[in-house]
């Protein structure tokens, strides 16, 4: 891009950088040995990488154990993973695993997905509306609170997921939400005391 003959910069040469991607906030691309048994899918969710990012990065090659592949940049760094892993805990706790899976899946699809909310996680978790926060752990604390281990999983596997789901963008418990017009969204799953919407 440069049209550089020597591999030297020197001190005020000005590059042109437009041909990488580089957010400062995820983590860098690196290798991982394949051991036996494993799938595209658990290594997805176990480091947290959309497999369909994870199946390209691969070009859908055969895991073969003792051999490395490629595990792309997250889209999500390891301070959002936290983050979301934390209204996880708060938001799903004494939930079913898959409903906690489900909530890190409504911040992601909020992101990655809709237009109508922030296009960071951070946004999207603090996102305030008519005076109100969107997730009720914001407003009483809870958030700050760490996460568990289940909880952190959780979220991998969402990432893991991301672009696969059923659109969900929001979910609430009929028994204590007060807004009626949540109710009047369209139902996409429905898990433990949770129902999730689009």
């Amino acid at each position: 891009m440069n049209k550089l003959k020597k591999l030297v910069i020197a001190a005020g040469l000005i590059l042109s950088v437009s041909g990488f991607t580089f957010s400062g906030t995820t983590e860098a691309a690196t290798t991982h040995k394949i051991q036996y048994g494993e799938t595209y899918w658990n290594i997805a969710k176990g480091f947290g990488i959309p497999v369909t990012n994870l199946m390209n990065a691969n070009n859908s090659k055969p895991l073969i154990a003792g051999r490395y592949m490629t595990l792309p940049n997250s889209p999500i760094s390891a301070a959002d993973k936290d983050l979301i892993a934390r209204l996880v805990r708060a938001e799903a706790v004494g939930e079913p695993y898959a409903g906690k899976v489900a909530v890190a899946t409504v911040v992601l699809n909020r992101v990655f997905m809709s237009k109508d909310f922030p296009n960071t996680v951070r946004g999207v978790i603090y996102q305030i509306s008519n005076g109100y926060y969107a997730f009720t752990p914001v407003a009483n604390g809870q958030i700050n609170q760490p996460a568990d281990a289940e909880s952190k999983r959780a979220v991998n596997e969402a990432i893991a997921l991301l672009g696969k789901g059923n659109g969900s963008l929001f979910f609430y418990n009929p028994k204590t939400a007060v807004s009626k017009w949540v109710a009047s969204r369209q139902v996409t799953v429905k898990i433990g005391n949770h129902v999730f919407a689009k």
